[in-house]
């Protein structure tokens, strides 16, 4: 393991200042469960190391039905996915949350530190994007605030810039009769990453689908929404053969390569496939 500086910030004045001024070679430390593994595998060689634990005031989980569901930068998978109020109002999420790794982790890694390590199939990436969710950036101008869906830029890669911290998630308060689902193949039930993971949130009037929202993760260098699936469902009755037609045009807009987890026509045969399914099931609920 290389030799690095520790270092433990109480406020995020301070932790932002050390970002800046180590311009790039430093890094944050929250849950620690991709981070620590990194450096002594010696694929991270940080020279600073910023604990953000100390900090107060971002380890927040709250909702509101005005304001909805706000989590910070503290908070673990295990709290999402335990919460009665994630698994009534975000099922979607709560779902992700679960399929992250072992227990042991879950209990560790945070929702944000998932979020900002930008993997293309990290499990809670679509359902958060589906359900509308925001990210707060806290920097050394102040706070900004980004949709989520616009954050990532490529594999691993973000618009959090070096001296800029994720503060907060949050996510809209779900719309009556809304159904949320989040979906995941691969090769095992457990312990797995996604190699096809489909999200829906989908929201009806009688039966007609008054909104929804279908998000692609594993199939694009980072989670996608698919508009083109969206609109055929949209305003229209959402039967057996409209979710169909809905299902196929996810697999076109879909942009998935071949690699060791499975061939690119596969993922998009298992896009049609999971998207169909999602969005069945989350009518029922709907309704």
């Amino acid at each position: 393991m290389r030799r690095f500086e520790y270092h433990e910030p109480r406020t995020l004045q301070d932790a932002v200042a050390l970002l800046g001024r180590f311009d790039g070679k430093a890094s944050v430390l929250a849950g620690g469960t991709d981070l620590l593994v990194e450096i002594k595998e010696q694929l991270r060689r940080p020279l600073h190391v910023v604990n953000i634990k100390k900090i107060p005031g971002i380890d927040a989980f709250s909702y509101d039905e005005r304001s909805g569901l706000r989590i910070g930068a503290l908070v673990t998978a295990r709290a999402l996915e335990t919460s009665p109020m994630v698994l009534a109002k975000y099922p979607a999420l709560a779902q992700a949350a679960r399929e992250l790794g072992s227990i042991q982790i879950r209990n560790r890694a945070t929702l944000i530190g998932n979020v900002c390590r930008a993997s293309p199939s990290a499990d809670t990436l679509p359902p958060l994007i589906a359900d509308g969710a925001s990210v707060k950036l806290f920097g050394p101008a102040g706070e900004r605030s980004v949709a989520l869906e616009k954050f990532f830029t490529g594999p691993g890669q973000t618009l959090l810039a070096p001296n800029e911290l994720v503060t907060e998630i949050s996510i809209p308060a779900p719309a009556p009769h809304t159904g949320k689902v989040y979906l995941k193949h691969g090769r095992r039930k457990a312990m797995e990453l996604a190699t096809v993971g489909v999200a829906v949130a989908l929201t009806m009037e009688g039966e007609r689908c008054r909104d929804v929202s279908i998000v692609l993760g594993a199939v694009a260098p980072t989670p996608i929404r698919a508009p083109g699936a969206e609109a055929v469902l949209r305003g229209a009755i959402a039967d057996a053969e409209r979710i169909a037609t809905a299902a196929r045009a996810a697999r076109s807009e879909a942009r998935p390569i071949s690699n060791v987890r499975a061939s690119a026509e596969y993922r998009g045969e298992m896009v049609e496939v999971l998207t169909r399914r999602a969005l069945e099931r989350a009518r029922e609920l709907a309704r």
